[in-house]
């Protein structure tokens, strides 16, 4: 029998001037970067909270915590290995993922694919189950003046129970 577990994470980082801003492990801009202890990469983080919250464990920033030194600058994608690893050890298996990415700028649809083949490849799963969406906030709010950026994700995962 298998049992279905959900999970959402958010994230929300400032942007500024910089030499690289990192979405799902690609780099898409070589002028900006996101304020954050580590790369800042909203979709990963949104991610992992939400694959963490699905499995009941402590959010993103217990798990990582901003003060422990070896996550400074650290890329998002070795955290998320990480807690793939405790997704395969505690036999969860992804059912599906769906991401919402809102940024003004810069577009993100050339880096689509890319974006979808590295998570996909670290999580194990077939690209059909990943799922990224693009949206602006027409330029409202910090995210629409191009101040920010954030991230929504939902997960779904399943677990057979064992008699």
């Amino acid at each position: 029998m298998m049992k279905f577990r959900t999970g959402i994470g958010y994230d929300i980082h400032r942007l500024k001037a910089g030499n690289g801003l990192f979405i799902g492990g690609v780099k898409i801009s070589a002028s900006l970067m996101a304020e954050a202890h580590s790369d800042g990469d909203v979709l990963i983080h949104s991610l992992i909270d939400a694959l963490l919250g699905a499995m009941g464990r402590p959010d993103i920033g217990e798990l990582f915590p901003d003060s422990d030194p070896q996550f400074k600058r650290i890329e998002s994608l070795r955290l998320l290995g990480k807690v793939n690893e405790i997704l395969v050890r505690d036999r969860f298996e992804i059912i599906n993922i769906d991401s919402v990415l809102i940024i003004e700028a810069p577009q993100i649809s050339p880096f689509k694919n890319e974006i979808k083949k590295k998570i996909t490849a670290i999580l194990q799963i077939p690209q059909t189950n990943f799922n990224l969406k693009a949206k602006s906030k027409e330029k409202i709010d910090a995210v629409g003046r191009g101040e920010a950026l954030e991230c929504f994700c939902s997960v779904l995962l399943g677990k057979t129970e064992r008699d």
